[in-house]
């Protein structure tokens, strides 16, 4: 894209079709189906970009920008839920660590399945923390 050739811009999946009767642009011949007027951009960056070609590329990533900006808040609301759904859950200090709500009723028997906890652990693996913490203090040998 910046030194070759940009390509062919997308609305909803598709070449333009839209804008003016039998034509996205009035600079093309009505009924016109070639690469151009459909939306190829045959520029690149560093060449520059003809007007048409720029505005073709300008509706293209106005769409793109109005999807990421709806993506954004729907995953946000999500993950904002699921903080919410969470939020009374605690891991027990009881041997497996359990995961417990609030009404001391046990909703994982062990925290993570696998008895490790992450703020604890080196790639997936247990870490000894008296190991840490003597190695830390100067205790260790």
């Amino acid at each position: 894209m910046m030194a070759g050739s940009i390509g062919q811009t997308r609305v909803r999946g598709a070449r333009l079709e839209r804008g003016y009767q039998d034509r996205v642009l009035p600079h093309f011949r009505r009924m016109a189906k070639g690469a151009q007027e459909k939306g190829f951009v045959a520029s690149s960056f560093k060449r520059g970009l003809e007007p048409t070609e720029f505005f073709m590329l300008s509706i293209s990533g106005r769409e793109s920008l109005v999807d990421t900006a709806v993506r954004t808040s729907k995953s946000g609301y999500m993950q904002r839920r699921l903080i919410n759904a969470m939020d009374d859950l605690k891991v027990n200090s009881d041997e497996p660590h359990s995961v417990r709500n609030i009404a001391d009723r046990i909703i994982q028997f062990s925290y993570g399945e696998d008895k490790i906890d992450p703020t604890r652990s080196v790639k997936g693996s247990a870490v000894n923390i008296q190991m840490v913490l003597d190695n830390a203090l100067g205790g260790g040998k």
